[in-house]
């Protein structure tokens, strides 16, 4: 589930019609291009008006400015249609979120816009606030995840589908960015196993 991501607008809302959507998408493009080829610090509003074609007069007006249209292109990603998997075994599920995860990343090309986004994050408040956003609304739609997983018996009743989710990316994503050691099948199967055996030991849910 990692980032992909345009407005201010929150994730999940709806999405403008017509010449509006088509504006919003041709400007998220070109962010998203601008992002993967020179990073946030070399991305303007001039380049996202000349590979938008929308006016640089009309993204200052409506985005603001780069911190804006990064934010904006984070929140448009958060509105995709993404679900959490649905393998018939939380294990399977588990693994399934751990994969997505190392497949994304084990791509140069899908990876370079997600991690400009988060490198983004680092230097830019607004980004670092979409950023929470987007990953907040990913975990939340990991909630029916937990609960076949509940009602299989497999996990106790109050389990924490956020902190599930976070747990089972957070050995992933440190190994991506923190110490930028490679992630494989492997360490997705470790990173899924753990947070199992988590679950088991009631880690995930409430003190009784």
């Amino acid at each position: 589930m990692p980032a992909e991501a345009p407005s201010p607008s929150t994730p999940g809302t709806v999405r403008p019609g017509g010449r509006t959507a088509r504006t919003r998408a041709a400007v998220r493009d070109a962010v998203l291009t601008g992002l993967a080829e020179h990073g946030y610090p070399g991305l303007s509003v001039e380049y996202v008006a000349e590979h938008s074609g929308v006016h640089k007069t009309t993204l200052y007006r409506r985005w603001g400015s780069v911190e804006g249209l990064v934010a904006d292109a984070l929140d448009l990603a958060g509105e995709d249609s993404w679900t959490p998997p649905d393998t018939g075994s939380l294990r399977g599920d588990l693994l399934a979120l751990a994969h997505e995860v190392v497949d994304t990343f084990s791509d140069p090309v899908v990876a370079a816009a997600p991690t400009a986004f988060i490198s983004a994050a680092f230097q830019s408040e607004r980004a670092s606030e979409a950023l929470r956003r987007f990953y907040a609304e990913r975990f939340g739609r990991c909630a029916p995840m937990v609960e076949r997983a509940v009602e299989r018996g497999e996990a106790p009743p109050g389990t924490d589908a956020g902190a599930v989710a976070r747990a089972v990316s957070a050995p992933l994503f440190f190994r991506l960015f923190i110490t930028r050691e490679p992630v494989d099948a492997a360490v997705a199967e470790q990173a899924a196993d753990s947070v199992l055996a988590g679950v088991r030991a009631g880690v995930y849910a409430p003190a009784a």
